[in-house]
């Protein structure tokens, strides 16, 4: 069983004012539910959007934003004035909300009726100048939002809004998330250190450390019933190399890594965990560093940093949620290595083990091999390569007082050659826009290990919130 997320509402709020009379009001009732209905009709799966009455007052403003911040369902709000809607009634409710928003600059008609158009028609629409007002007072406040411009009905707009709409769930869940470090960091490393306590203040994940023994215990615990179960399901899931089926002479490192899958899942779920880290310089009573245990788990929505990384495991998981039901999938990455020619420069991303299955482009491999570091027995792993297509890698930085969040476009492709020597799980991508601007970029500075979700539109997703701020390189 994957991590799970909690149902997710956007409400849908317009806002008006007690002037233009009860007549006019209800008209505004009805063209703003119709719009309501637009947007949830042209959104992808992922959160429902709610309509409220309309907003005239400052007292209801308030009240209704308050409401939208203390509901744990409510991962964001849209605003729309549909009429002149004066803005101080608004900064109250605006500075109490805690909350994603997106102001959507929209009108009920599409096209006006220039025959018959008098002004009641011009009365009663009037969002052309009225989000200007609410826009201003959003800049005058400094209110983090995203503002969509266009028709409701129009496929360009709804994506926008779609894309928000999910990258607000992904705030949701890192308001919420939970980290569990086994050990501590690779040591003498820089750039998976951070200030853990800024970043809980910052986007609300608590990273918690635990002994690495505490897992073996869990391990240790796991019932052979449950391990028997399991490596059916692997040699149905994946292709298994003969010597780790049942009866072959490695079986036993099978049956070994899922045990511990088995128990470092249970160990997440009892703790309420959305993510993890690992490191191979403390493992205690393991007898193998978890490969496939942790490809499993991120391929079922699990947040994963190798050595310690909890930024990047913190990010995955955010990822993970964004990205939802989209095609592709998202996985823990490392820049390994580059290609400058002969042909397009190219980068070949991977790890030691700990790959997600989600972006293979075939059914995954099951292999043991030796591995020269952690100084324990040969671990198992899946040995694929990523899909081709568009996607992105993303990295997350602490630089001491801010994060600083780094993103590049890239094309995942087809390696130029086979790799038969290569006993893992890679990825082959092409940056954009060239290869010698993105290293540099990388590092001034980003991430080492990076995240890298295919389709990229699942991951250009950036939140907008007051309590959520990041820089990111040109």
């Amino acid at each position: 069983m994957g991590v799970e997320e909690e149902p997710a509402e956007i409400w849908f709020l317009t806002g008006s004012q007690p002037l233009y009379g009860e007549k006019v009001l209800e008209q505004v009732a009805e063209q703003s539910r119709e719009v309501c209905r637009a947007v949830a009709a042209g959104l992808p799966a992922g959160p429902r959007v709610v309509w409220k009455p309309v907003l005239t007052t400052a007292d209801a403003i308030r009240r209704t934003l308050l409401d939208a911040t203390t509901d744990d369902a409510v991962v964001g709000v849209v605003a729309w004035m549909h009429t002149f809607s004066p803005a101080k009634a608004w900064i109250a409710g605006l500075s109490a909300l805690g909350k994603p928003l997106l102001h959507l600059h929209t009108q009920a008609n599409r096209s006006l009726p220039w025959s018959e158009l008098d002004m009641d028609f011009m009365n009663l629409n009037q969002a052309a100048h009225g989000d200007r007002e609410f826009g201003y007072v959003q800049s005058r406040l400094g209110v983090a939002r995203k503002t969509v411009v266009g028709f409701a009905g129009d496929p360009a707009v709804l994506d926008r809004i779609g894309t928000w709409a999910r990258a607000a769930t992904g705030w949701r869940a890192a308001r919420s998330l939970r980290l569990a470090r086994f050990g501590d960091n690779m040591r003498d490393v820089a750039v998976t250190e951070g200030d853990k306590v800024g970043a809980q203040a910052t986007l609300g994940v608590s990273v918690n450390a635990y002994g690495v023994n505490a897992l073996v215990a869990s391990v240790g615990d796991v019932a052979d019933v449950n391990v028997n179960k399991l490596v059916d399901e692997y040699q149905e899931r994946f292709d298994v190399a003969p010597e780790l089926r049942t009866g072959g002479e490695r079986h036993e490192s099978l049956r070994y890594g899922a045990r511990i899958e088995l128990g470092l899942r249970q160990f997440l779920e009892d703790g309420g965990f959305g993510a993890f880290t690992t490191n191979f310089e403390d493992l205690g009573g393991l007898r193998q560093l978890p490969g496939l245990a942790v490809q499993n788990l991120m391929a079922d929505g699990y947040g994963f940093g190798g050595e310690g990384d909890w930024k990047t495991s913190a990010l995955l998981r955010i990822l993970k949620v964004i990205a939802g039901d989209a095609p592709g999938g998202t996985s823990f990455m490392e820049d390994y290595t580059y290609h400058f020619g002969p042909g397009e420069p190219k980068i070949l991303g991977a790890h030691m083990l700990e790959v997600c299955p989600s972006i293979a482009a075939d059914r995954p491999r099951l292999e043991i091999h030796p591995l020269s570091i952690g100084d324990r027995e040969d671990p198992v792993r899946l040995v694929f390569t990523a899909a081709p297509g568009p996607g992105i890698v993303v990295g997350l930085a602490d630089l001491g007082g801010r994060l600083r969040l780094t993103a590049n476009e890239i094309d995942l492709v087809e390696p130029d050659e086979p790799l038969p020597k290569l006993p893992v799980a890679r990825a082959v991508w092409k940056p954009r826009p060239t290869s010698p601007r993105r290293p540099s970029a990388g590092c001034t500075p980003a991430g080492r290990t990076t995240p890298c979700s295919a389709p990229r539109s699942a991951a250009r997703r950036s939140p907008t919130s007051p309590r959520w701020r990041a820089s990111s390189w040109p």
